[in-house]
């Protein structure tokens, strides 16, 4: 059955067009967006949610999502979104960062030529038939030093328009290489030296706790008198009471707004200013920006539903629709690793820890982690998945550990997972072969070659003669159909397994009969989803 879309905010015909073109159910309802009730009596039936910004993603809404995978947000902000509670539901969120990039940018630059010329201030002047010429000393933008506060993709694209500008562009960005500041023909600084040095400051950082109120009361005064400040980015980044104050004193000359702490913004202390620009939230406020990030969320919805690609998720791994293909098999053997593993542990698990061998380490590793401890967990919560099962082991205090190492053995690559326990640790580790089968190689350090099969039967004993003989009997006997069997053993005499793919659960019963024989030490039936 096709998976099936709810978009539930003002998104254009195009990007609707989007999902019915690549197969997907969707229903256009765009007033359910302010009407919560209606929403939560809706949203069990579809997959995905597309939405702007009217609609709230609650833990009301999440709770009656009984069937959704995927939000998707076309735009950037996605703070209409409990992610906390999406995250431990299993729901992507996903959000469009790169849609409204240069539109963003744009408006930045536009906001700077305005309040270098007084441009709004002027134009009401006129408007009131005042011819007020000497009144509105501009500065020219040509020389004069820009810093930005933040110099990754929008940051980027407003550094390359400023030196088109012959601007002095100093940038201050913790995660931004000196190779890449001298691609980028910026200066990299640290933050006081900017404040110091900028005659124009441009703000294109999140909001999160390390940036927020980076323009504090303490950082503002530090700015160079004269200073003209510009944040398109996000509210909270600045003390907006504290910079009414020096722009009060002449300290500050001027400020460009179009976030704020709180909005929508109907009072704030810079409004009615002289030479402050306000505007209310268009950095993304064009038509090309809102057609963007329209069809990029309908085409990221569709690749994740159709396909299994996660592209721009704010909860989970990115998998790109290339990597999901070629992951897609080690994906899945993760998986059954980790709900082997978990299915054999019956005691509270204190550590997991996943070695990758050869190809395989160059992989995602993230999504492969996310998947293994998915399949753990899935014994105790069979609702858990990839987004929620990090979530669920943090909460619990599993510590999770990754190694990586080169090819080592006859395979290409491999994952090992081990469970620890305060009683004992567990490992399986499993590869894919060149048919795309995920294949079982090791169990607790002894070597196997076993197919995986949705019903399985694992039993551990002496090396004996005679087991082979007993299990086919035994089971036989009950009516369970053998399907694959496979064989291993430590040494001659020692410890021995067997895996065994059948047709069907094993039952109590006949589990029970191989129990009574005498010979196994264990006798345990596994499932495994191989759809």
């Amino acid at each position: 059955m096709a998976p099936k879309v709810l978009v539930s905010d003002k998104l254009s015909e195009t990007a609707v067009q989007i999902f019915r073109d690549r197969g997907i159910d969707v229903d256009f309802l765009p007033e359910l967006g302010k009407d919560k009730d209606k929403l939560a009596e809706v949203i069990g039936q579809y997959d995905g949610l597309a939405i702007r910004s009217a609609t709230k993603v609650t833990p009301t809404i999440l709770e009656a999502a009984t069937n959704l995978k995927v939000v998707g947000r076309a735009g950037i902000g996605t703070d209409n979104v409990d992610k906390e509670a999406s995250s431990k539901k299993g729901v992507i969120v996903m959000n469009t960062p790169f849609g409204n990039m240069i539109t963003t940018a744009e408006h930045a630059i536009a906001m700077m030529f305005a309040v270098a010329r007084q441009i709004p201030e002027a134009s009401e002047s006129t408007h009131a038939g005042k011819w007020e010429k000497s009144k509105f000393m501009g500065v020219e933008l040509t020389n004069k030093t820009l810093g930005v506060i933040g110099a990754g993709n929008i940051g980027g694209i407003v550094c390359d328009r400023a030196r088109g500008l012959k601007m002095k562009v100093v940038a201050f960005d913790p995660f931004l290489s000196e190779e890449k500041a001298e691609k980028m023909q910026v200066e990299k600084v640290e933050l006081d030296e900017l404040l110091t040095r900028a005659d124009f400051i441009t703000l294109h950082v999140p909001f999160t706790e390390g940036t927020k109120n980076i323009l504090s009361a303490e950082n503002l005064a530090k700015t160079k008198k004269g200073v003209r400040i510009i944040n398109c980015a996000r509210g909270g980044l600045v003390d907006e009471e504290a910079l009414a104050e020096l722009l009060k004193s002449g300290h500050v000359a001027g400020a460009a707004f179009d976030v704020f702490k709180e909005e929508p913004a109907k009072e704030n202390a810079l409004f009615n200013l002289p030479n402050v620009v306000c505007t209310p939230h268009l950095g993304a406020a064009t038509t090309e920006a809102q057609e963007n990030v329209a069809l990029q969320v309908a085409e990221q919805m569709s690749n994740y539903l159709l396909t299994g690609a996660v592209e721009n998720a704010l909860n989970m791994p990115s998998v790109t629709a290339e990597e999901a293909k070629v992951m897609g098999p080690w994906i899945k053997l993760a998986d059954h690793l980790g709900a082997f593993a978990g299915q054999m542990t019956d005691e509270p698990i204190e550590a997991i820890n996943i070695c990758y061998d050869g190809v395989v380490s160059d992989m995602n590793l993230e999504a492969l982690n996310c998947s293994v401890i998915a399949g753990i967990l899935k014994k105790a919560n069979p609702d858990v998945n990839m987004v929620s099962a990090p979530v669920i082991a943090k909460e619990r205090g599993i510590q999770i550990s990754t190694t990586t190492q080169d090819k080592t053995g006859s395979f290409d690559g491999y994952i090992k997972v081990t469970v620890v326990t305060s009683k004992r640790e567990r490992s399986v580790a499993g590869t894919v072969f060149s048919d795309g089968k995920p294949r079982f190689i090791q169990i607790k350090g002894i070597n196997i070659d076993a197919e995986v099969g949705a019903n399985m039967l694992y039993t551990t004993n002496k090396d004996v003669p005679g087991i082979i003989g007993t299990l086919g009997g035994t089971l036989g006997g009950m009516d369970v159909n053998i399907a694959n069997f496979t064989l291993g053993r430590s040494d001659v005499g020692g410890e021995a397994i067997a895996l065994l793919y059948v047709d069907g659960p094993v039952s109590v019963e006949a589990r029970a009969k191989l129990a009574e024989t005498g010979m196994f030490t264990q006798v345990k039936p596994l499932a495994f989803d191989v759809a």
